[in-house]
This record gives structure tokens, sequence and C-alpha cells, in this order.
């Protein structure tokens, strides 16, 4: 087994890139030499189709000790229930829900068995949509390792450090930082600090990109150049590892008598990468009126429909407002876009209660929202003076399709989330 004491990375987004973590194991000049080097497997792994445009074309080749190919069949996982796609029985209401955090977990439990599902849509099988699961870990997942074929994986640390070991490297991430395993990538999830919760957003459409920033110019929200992607790194151990899959919607599992996280080189533009949210360099109003919350995009994934995301990943980071004669919270508004907003630290500028790190919250399309009544009164009433948001950062999953949720999520929502708007004086007119 091939180490080091701390991951190594390549920067840029949608690069194309070439690593190994043993020297001439690279083939070069073609993909699929007759006899790689070291007896190595020569394997492509596709994340889109062949024939897309080459702008659009995601695919790596790997050099591994043996082929993916090599496995039993998988059959229903028998551990925890995980994500589910459970609707229950009766429509769900056009309801605003909101969520406290996860409760704690029974000890022993990893990164898979503390996996719960909290709002979807779509099916995988449409390769459209997004789900929006929760986790609570304390314990690694050493022997195991997990990937879903129904979508790429963006993890969003709330609380406790995560080591995802993967096909291409290892990458560390922790609060404030976010990381993504594209479809079908095995990663087993360690944890340095020993138990950690937050956040998995699950795509089943197209790879999320950076978004076009059209009048904004070259420069702005997330650059390419502080996105990281790691270094080849290996495991070579012959020992039983169970493979856990989604796929489906459901968890299936097989078990390999070695690891499959035996790359030792690969080279393409299709692999996982992290990145630091305080690198999002935000755009905001230097007159008046508070923009539209596109500008805090930093991730999209399109739909078939030109400016409609299938999701989009949004966050609302530390920033200056200096808006004149405006109300600087989130305005109240109706939108065709279903809305998923989570708290990663802090507090979330538009809720002045009931809104914790770890909580969640949804807003599916044409449901009224904004402000509750305590941050109305006090924006409506503040000295408008440059004044710094700190110590926070939110995000939201936004998309065209409007979020189900499931009957075991549904049941634990907050009851009195619609008092968040009571009270709110009418207006006088002359």
């Amino acid at each position: 087994m091939l180490s080091q004491a701390s991951p190594a990375y390549l920067t840029g987004f949608g690069g194309h890139f070439a690593t190994e973590a043993v020297p001439g194991a690279l083939p070069k000049g073609r993909n699929s030499p007759q006899r790689p080097a070291f007896g190595l497997y020569a394997e492509q792994l596709s994340g889109t189709a062949f024939t897309m445009a080459r702008h659009e074309n995601r695919r790596s080749w790997l050099y591994r000790l043996r082929p993916t190919a090599d496995h039993r069949p998988f059959t229903a996982y028998g551990g925890a229930p995980g994500p589910s796609f459970d609707r229950g029985p009766e429509p769900l209401a056009p309801n605003r829900l909101r969520w406290d955090p996860l409760p704690e977990v029974a000890a022993g439990t990893d990164f898979v068995d503390g996996l719960v599902t909290a709002v979807f849509n779509r099916t995988p099988f449409e390769l459209e949509g997004v789900a929006l699961h929760r986790y609570a870990a304390n314990r690694d997942m050493d022997g195991r390792v997990f990937f879903s074929a129904d979508g790429e994986l963006l993890f969003l640390p709330q609380d406790g450090r995560l080591d995802l070991l993967t096909e291409f490297g290892r990458i560390e991430v922790g609060p404030g930082q976010i990381a993504l395993v594209p479809r079908g990538v095995r990663v087993r999830v360690m944890l340095p600090d020993g138990a950690a919760r937050g956040y998995l957003t699950e795509n089943y459409g197209a790879p999320f990109r950076l978004p076009d920033l059209g009048p904004i110019g070259a420069n702005g929200l997330a650059n390419p150049r502080d996105f990281e992607t790691p270094v080849a790194w290996f495991e070579d151990r012959d020992e039983p590892t169970e493979v856990i899959q989604k796929y489906g919607g459901k968890l299936w599992t097989t078990t390999l008598d070695h690891s499959p996280l035996d790359v030792v080189a690969w080279h393409g533009n299709f692999a996982p990468w992290r990145y630091d949210l305080a690198s999002f360099n935000t755009i905001g109003t230097v007159s008046f009126d508070h923009p539209d919350p596109s500008i805090f995009t930093v991730l999209t994934s399109p739909s078939s429909v030109p400016g409609r995301a299938n999701a989009d990943f949004v966050i609302f980071p530390p920033r200056w407002m200096v808006g004149e004669d405006t109300f600087r919270p989130p305005w109240f508004h109706r939108n065709v876009m279903s809305e998923c907003m989570g708290l990663l630290i802090g507090e979330y500028d538009a809720k002045a209660d009931g809104f914790s790190p770890g909580g969640l919250s949804l807003h599916n399309l044409m449901a009224g929202h904004g402000p509750d009544v305590g941050t109305w009164r006090k924006a409506s009433e503040a000295e408008l003076k440059p004044a710094k948001i700190s110590g926070t950062m939110a995000f939201m999953v936004e998309s065209c399709w409007p979020f189900e949720v499931t009957s075991a999520s549904l049941s634990t929502a907050q009851s009195d989330y619609d008092m968040a708007w009571a009270d709110f004086p009418k207006a006088k007119l002359p």
C-alpha cells in the first residue's frame, strides 16, 4: 500500500489532468497499449456519452491493478435504510417545510449507514433531477467503499472533517469546503475527527459546471483556478472489501477480495475535486436594490431548456451590504424554481429563529417566502450604513423540478414553520 502524509492536488476546473503514483505507470502517446506498464489494466470511465461535443465530453482513463469488471453479483443491501424514495401514500401538500439538525446516531454508524434522504425530484433513471441527503457518522468506512451509479455526489461538511479516499486519489474536506465525487467513482469516507455530519447533494442530471458569467465578464464568482483535483494515490490491499452501490435509488452490495481503490495512474477530465467556499468572489450591489440570488451560484447543472437549471448550487457567504434605500435581506418572493436550503455555519440573514446549522428548509415552486417577522422589522428600521455579514455560510440547491419529501422526512418536519410569517402588520394607506 502506498500512502502519503497529506493529499496533494492539481488545480483548475474541468481541465485535462495526468498523474501517476508510480513513475512509468502512465502510458505515453496512447490510451490503451497492448501491454500497459507493470501489467496494469487500462479502463475508461465515461461521465458523458461518447458522442457529446468535445467541450462537453468528460472521461478519464484509469490504469489499475485489477479491472472493475472483476466482481460477483450485487444483492440488496441489508444495512441501514440509507437513501430512500419513499414518498408516502398521500400527495405532498404545497407547504413550506423546515427541519432541525439530525439527532445523534448510534455508536458505530459509518457514512453509508448514517445517510438519510430529505428531498428529491425526478428519478435517477430519467437522468434528470437532484436529491439532498443528510449524513451523521461516528465510524470510519474501513473495509467498505461506496459509489453512486445514479449521480454525482457533492459533499458539504457541516461539522467534522472527511478524508475521502477515491479511485483517483485522496481529498481532505472540512466545514467551509465542498468536494465532488463523480458518478460511478468509488469512495471510502474516513473521519479524522472521529465524527462528522453534513449534507450530500446527488445530481442525476448533466454534470455540475461553472455558470456562464455574462455581463459579469471573465472573472468572479467561483474561479476555475481555486478547484483542486487529487493526484494519483492507490491501495494495494488483498483483503475483503465490501462495495456498496446506489442504483435506481436503492443500495446494493457485493464483496471483493481486494480494495478497488487501486488506480496507480490516470488521465482525463472526469475526476473528483474540492473547493474552499471562502474563495468565492461575491458580486453585489454598490448602489441600490438586492440583486437576484443567481449571483451567488457556484455550480450549475443545465436542463434541456436554456437558462433553466436542473440544479443550481448556490451559497450565501460573508459579504458587505451597502445598498442605499434598500431592504437588504432577501426580499419576499415566489419563484418558478424550487429551493432547498441548508446552513453550514452561523446564522442565515433572512431568518432570526428556528434555522440552525445542520437544519434544512424547503420552498417548492410558487410558495411565498422571505424574511421572517423579526428580520423584516429589524431590516426595515435599520440605519443604512455599510455593514459586514460575517460568520455565516448558508447554501441552496435550486431546481426547476418540484421537490418531493420522503415520508420519514415529512414526519420530522417542524410543525410551526408557517408561524415565521405570522403577525406581519397590515400596510396603512393614506
